[in-house]
């Protein structure tokens, strides 16, 4: 299903990020790469390589999109899909010079393959692989409920770790608020998410094109349960039956990404539809608990990652203009974020990897490096970072609980992760930064019913300014207790590089 190896992450301090924007801006017509002239008539070499897929970035005006189409045709190119608002074009070519001589045309800004291997009939952020709710764990867990809670809420620590409890009874959200979950698919027949689920508002983006037949965003099967997992921790419903979401009054979605086969990748092209798709279909949050395949990092002086990074680039800023707050899990490795450079061992993930040197300010992880897009580090039940997670400083916005196996609370199933639905009526355990995500993404949904002219750039703000910073921690950091110091924390009590402008407080959100 998922990668379940650990990832690095890479963030930037904000006036990098900017630079990022203007950078992807101002991207030249051509890339600096040789490659063959396109004349008029020109026609495409005998077909040698493998397809693949490849994104096409050019000028929005109708014309130089149309004729980008015709050089597609001539090049041994087929349109996938076209996004005539943002200049991107998914194409489908096995001319192994495809890229190359649609770099070389007039208008286009970027082109390059968005995968390594062949296509075939994701890499998300949870830390390990899920752990089933017994029928056992689930009873102890109902008898321990007290009045007002959902039958298994007292093994959610997550939940009364932000006052996410209490703040359901004050405000559990506005139905006018939708948390679209880009992932492996959401099972809306769970009954813990059945009554906050939007089908109107969901999709399969798989192929680079919007499948909105009914079910399509649903997950390809149990193994494929991470979206699953994320929905419920935004938008379980409380409803007497399992467990409770942080935000149980708003409506979720699914518009699923991942690969329905054992890889579960997340490519590019289906990435930058599902950011199009929930821009379009009002989404007011989108949650990203993933990396795009196949490149941990997408370096700029190469031509296919840098068309990568300008197309979701494209994407998320579209959805930004359209309302829409995007908001991303940091990663697993327990970096320094804030770091001069890192090896990349684990590129491209599609096909054999090798080891490279990446230089933080030219190559990017993409989507939570983009600019706006918010980057959630991940904490324990002792509200400490969590082991495993990521951090920087001028790099972490804000942090969520991602649960810890190393920090155990005190409930009746003494387990650190995070209790949430599955497919096929299920809960179960994960932990990681995908489960931080979620916790920041259905804050922000609160915030949204709260103030609901917000902007994206409003909606972090309050994000940032509602949070708890514990600070630094005043001994060295040794999230798994072996004694050696694991990472070191840099910044002040107000920001700092473990936990941004702090733990998001779902209470404070609307109060």
């Amino acid at each position: 299903m998922a990668h379940l190896r650990s990832r690095h992450r890479l963030a930037l301090a904000v006036p990098v990020a900017l630079s990022l924007t203007a950078t992807l801006g101002f991207l030249p017509s051509a890339a600096s790469a040789a490659a063959p002239a396109d004349t008029a008539g020109a026609t495409a070499r005998a077909v040698e390589g493998p397809a693949l897929a490849y994104v096409v970035n050019t000028g929005t005006d109708h014309r130089t999109i149309d004729s980008v189409r015709r050089a597609i045709t001539r090049n041994g190119g087929t349109v996938v899909a076209s996004y005539d608002r943002i200049g991107v074009i998914v194409v489908h070519s096995a001319n192994p010079d495809f890229g190359a001589r649609m770099r070389a045309v007039h208008g286009v800004r970027s082109a390059g393959a968005t995968r390594t291997a062949p296509l075939t009939a994701a890499g998300t952020t949870d830390e390990g692989a899920v752990r089933v709710l017994s029928k056992a764990e689930a009873a102890k867990a109902a008898r321990a409920a007290t009045a007002g809670q959902e039958p298994l809420e007292a093994d959610q620590w997550d939940l009364r770790a932000i006052g996410a409890d209490r703040a359901a009874a004050v405000d559990p959200g506005s139905r006018s608020v939708t948390v679209g979950v880009i992932d492996t698919g959401v099972d809306d027949t769970h009954p813990d998410i059945a009554p906050n689920f939007s089908p109107s508002q969901s999709a399969s983006c798989v192929s680079g094109k919007a499948d909105t037949t009914y079910g399509a965003w649903r997950p390809a099967d149990a193994d494929h349960y991470h979206g699953t997992h994320v929905a419920g921790e935004i938008a379980a419903a409380r409803n007497g039956i399992g467990v409770a979401g942080v935000a149980p009054g708003v409506k979720v979605a699914g518009i699923t990404v991942a690969q329905p086969d054992s890889t579960s990748m997340f490519y590019p092209e289906s990435v930058v539809c599902a950011f199009v798709f929930a821009a379009d279909h009002g989404i007011e949050i989108t949650n990203n608990s993933y990396y795009v395949d196949p490149w941990l990092y997408n370096c700029m002086d190469d031509p296919d990652q840098r068309a990568i990074v300008d197309a979701v680039n494209r994407a998320q800023l579209y959805a930004q203009r359209k309302g829409t707050l995007n908001v991303a899990s940091a990663g697993n490795s327990n970096d320094d974020l804030d770091a001069d450079a890192l090896t990349d061992t684990s590129s491209p993930d599609d096909s054999t990897p090798g080891t490279r040197t990446v230089d933080p300010h030219e190559c990017f992880d993409v989507p939570t490096q983009l600019p706006g897009v918010v980057t959630v580090s991940a904490v324990g039940v002792k509200g400490a970072k969590s082991s495993y997670s990521s951090y920087g400083r001028g790099v972490i916005d804000v942090a969520g609980p991602g649960g810890d196996r190393f920090q155990i609370p005190d409930t009746p199933s003494k387990n650190g992760r995070i209790l949430s639905t599955l497919p096929n009526n299920r809960y179960g355990w994960l932990q990681g930064t995908s489960m931080a995500s979620p916790h920041v993404a259905a804050v922000a949904a609160l915030l949204k019913s709260a103030h609901p002219h917000a902007t994206p750039a409003r909606l972090q703000a309050l994000l940032k300014a509602e949070a708890d910073n514990p600070g630094c921690p005043a001994e060295p950091y040794d999230g798994d207790g072996d004694g050696v110091v694991d990472a070191t924390c840099a910044g002040g009590e107000r920001v700092n590089g473990f936990y941004g402008f702090g733990i998001v407080n779902a209470l404070r959100a609307v109060e």
